[in-house]
């Protein structure tokens, strides 16, 4: 069963959800970023306890297109992205495209 979350991403970025108990985390150090977040991201949607995945919005751009593609698609594991302000999809977005259906609508 999928019940894992996982976190790709700097040090920065990873080192509150470790301090709030999540154990898999990806570090990847800046200076290497656009040639380790691919193999971070790869390694950990290949994991099959890892339920959500969550990344910085902007780390997105570093990956290939196929793979930036392939997860945003994803449903399992699901990906939510954080940060990028109101250009992202924001996470109403992201819950709608994983499970099917806006629970906000009116």
């Amino acid at each position: 069963m999928a019940d894992e979350i996982a976190v790709v991403g700097s040090s920065d970025f990873t080192t509150g959800f470790r301090l709030a108990g999540v154990r898999k985390c990806e570090s990847v150090p800046e200076d290497d970023k656009p040639e380790q977040l691919e193999d971070a991201v790869e390694t950990v949607f290949e994991d099959e306890s890892v339920g959500i995945v969550v990344m910085h919005e902007s780390d997105l751009e570093y990956l290939s297109r196929g793979t930036r593609e392939a997860v945003e698609r994803s449903l399992d594991p699901v990906l939510v992205t954080l940060g990028g302000g109101a250009a992202s999809g924001g996470l109403r977005a992201q819950i709608k495209r994983a499970i099917g259906i806006d629970l906000m609508e009116e």
